[in-house]
């Protein structure tokens, strides 16, 4: 299962580096971004909007691409009030990870067979043992907030098109699979249940928060504005 893994694989040179881009024309603006990384840590660097903006525009950037998403998906979460870092650590890795060939359709980096839409996965699970079961709920929440979190204009045309479920049955879906994968034996022996029970609990948090990094970075200029409108309205009202 994909795990989260990028905060820990962030090494202090990295850290020095983002701290010398946000200072590069400004010493006191260096020397209180390394001060708050000796003091606060690598999360207090890290959630420093000026460290996303100088990712994003500064062309001596040589952060690896994990760095960014975790960045994006991590400072989108705290506007929607889901301050966990863990949780952004494990959304940034699916993001990574589900970017990957077509990892997005399997359960796991081992697993041949692909499932294209969740009811595969609940049917499948009919006839699952244990481990394969823990994999497939793992993967409906991964599956459900890659689509509803990243492609939402697309699952929406395919609501007015064929009659296909909303997003509000892909947040119910990713929520259950997480919830329940958290409470298994597995999920304790990896260590991963408080973070899909946090995943769990912030479903509809974290999916509008990965819309905006969609809206804002993947598909500017692109889409379909009064959808996102709907979206903001629809997540404000929960």
């Amino acid at each position: 299962m994909i795990m989260p893994v990028i905060r820990s694989s962030f090494g202090r040179s990295e850290a020095l580096h983002l701290v010398e881009l946000l200072g590069r024309r400004d010493i006191e603006l260096r020397e209180a971004a390394k001060q708050r990384l000796e003091e606060g840590g690598l999360d207090g660097l890290l959630d420093d909007p000026r460290v996303l903006n100088a990712l994003l525009t500064d062309e001596d950037v040589k952060a690896r691409p994990e760095i960014v998403f975790y960045v994006l998906v991590r400072q989108s979460l705290l506007e929607r009030g889901v301050d966990d870092p863990v949780a952004a650590d494990y959304v940034a890795s699916v993001l990574v990870g589900f970017g990957q060939s077509r990892r997005a359709y399997r359960i796991s980096d081992q697993g041949e067979e692909e499932y294209g839409y969740l009811v595969d996965l609940v049917s499948r699970l009919r006839t699952a043992d244990s481990r394969e079961a823990f994999l497939l709920r793992v993967h409906t929440g991964n599956f459900a907030l890659w689509l509803s979190g990243l492609f939402p204009d697309f699952l929406e045309a395919r609501v007015h098109r064929r009659g296909a479920p909303p997003i509000a049955y892909y947040e119910k879906m990713g929520a259950s699979g997480y919830q329940i994968a958290s409470e298994s034996p597995e999920a304790s022996a990896l260590g991963v249940d408080g973070v899909l029970r946090s995943v769990a609990r912030h479903f509809s948090g974290v999916r509008a928060a990965l819309n905006r990094v969609s809206d804002r970075y993947l598909w500017r200029g692109s889409g379909n504005p009064v959808g996102q409108l709907l979206r903001e309205v629809s997540y404000s009202m929960e």
